[in-house]
């Protein structure tokens, strides 16, 4: 196991009906003018955004209101919030949504403070400063909630990248399964494959000897299988939901990260994918994750024949574990498509003529990737080329 230091300050508040108590907790983590950040009219129509207008006033907190954020945000939206918030002294940004919704928050909380550009941050400026942001989510899926990451498109180039920094991890997210219990089914489906991404992204490592953290990311993966049919069979499962949720958080909070060497190769090759063709994040996920995992299985087949195993219920062929790894992988890909996620590039939309433009796009040149295989330009080729056929 690696060293090591574990930060997550974020206050979780979980349960039902918790979005009413959003004014207490703002004024508790030292708010007093906030800006309300959501995305489509559902946050209205649904009645959310009342109650939580509501609670503002009932703490006598103003506010103002940044709607309008899409699915894989994008910089045009960031810089009209930071201009906002200038503009109305906002010392407090309230996301009320999904990752996107959270992730362009974090964006325009780093913006505001700063002299520069805030995509600086986007392209490997460490951020030091930041306003506070609180959240309110709507869909488990990307783990923003208690993560210091974000992910936003710049529409110049089409550019999809990642910031992180402590700065970044909200002061507070209330998580209230009740909200998560109206989305779609294909919505609930990319969330839950966002999610086992991001615990086969750390779980995927060259440290040894980390029994502890490959365990708890095996329960929350079997917590995952269990949880996502249901849910999908039974959309108003508050248990099942709120099991997803609170997964979700911890998936992605790094808790089940820590003194391990961490991969994000496949999240990299798909940010691509949802750049080109605005396509849903844990959609691209679902056909590049099971590829890449085909690509690189060799590199530490017992690993792979691990999860197999522990997870996927697969029998343990010691005279040849590469049928074991094998297997686990084909029951990763079919339970995807078994919750109505794609699994190559026709069913999700892409072209095997892009797969150029998407190597050129992801940017590594003549040099290549860290994580737990380190892939150079023709390896990410590769990899697209095998979700582009992939079959189950």
């Amino acid at each position: 196991m690696n060293n090591f230091n574990f930060y997550s300050p974020t206050e979780f508040v979980f349960g039902k009906d918790r979005e009413v108590e959003c004014g207490d907790y703002v004024i508790k983590h030292g708010g007093s003018k906030v800006l309300l950040h959501y995305g489509s009219s559902s946050a209205k129509k649904s009645g959310l955004l009342d109650r939580v207008q509501k609670s503002l006033q009932n703490k006598g907190i103003p506010f103002v209101e940044l709607g309008g954020v899409q699915p894989n945000p994008h910089d045009s939206l960031v810089y009209k919030g930071i201009e906002l918030c200038r503009k109305e002294n906002v010392d407090f940004i309230l996301a009320i949504g999904g990752g996107s919704a959270i992730d362009s928050a974090k964006a325009i909380a780093m913006g505001v403070p700063y002299d520069g550009d805030f995509w600086d941050f986007y392209s490997g400026k460490s951020p030091q400063k930041a306003l506070p942001v609180g959240t309110i989510l709507t869909i488990a899926a990307a783990g923003s909630e208690g993560s210091g990451d974000s992910v936003i498109t710049k529409e110049d180039g089409m550019l999809k990248r990642g910031a992180g920094g402590d700065c970044l991890r909200p002061k507070f997210s209330i998580l209230n399964p009740q909200l998560t219990c109206t989305l779609p089914a294909y919505q609930t489906a990319c969330g839950a494959t966002d999610i086992m991404a991001h615990i086969f992204e750390r779980y995927f490592t060259n440290t040894k000897e980390v029994e502890v953290t490959d365990r708890l990311c095996e329960a929350l993966l079997l917590t995952m299988i269990k949880e996502t049919p249901r849910v999908i069979a039974d959309p108003q499962n508050y248990d099942a939901r709120a099991n997803i949720m609170w997964a979700g958080m911890v998936a992605h909070n790094n808790i089940v990260g820590v003194g391990r060497d961490q991969d994000w190769n496949s999240h990299g090759i798909e940010h691509e994918l949802s750049a080109l063709y605005d396509c849903a994040h844990g959609a691209g996920l679902a056909v590049i994750m099971p590829a890449w995992m085909e690509y690189v299985m060799n590199h530490d087949v017992m690993r792979f024949a691990q999860v197999a195993t522990r997870v996927w219920g697969c029998q343990m062929n010691f005279a040849n574990p590469e049928i074991t790894a094998k297997e686990g992988i084909g029951k990763f890909r079919q339970f995807l498509s078994n919750i109505g996620m794609p699994i190559n590039f026709e069913q999700l939309g892409a072209k095997e003529s892009d797969i150029p433009a998407l190597v050129k796009s992801f940017g590594i040149g003549d040099g290549e990737t860290g994580g737990f295989v380190h892939l150079k330009a023709n390896d990410i080729e590769n990899i697209y080329k095998i979700a582009a056929h992939a079959q189950l």
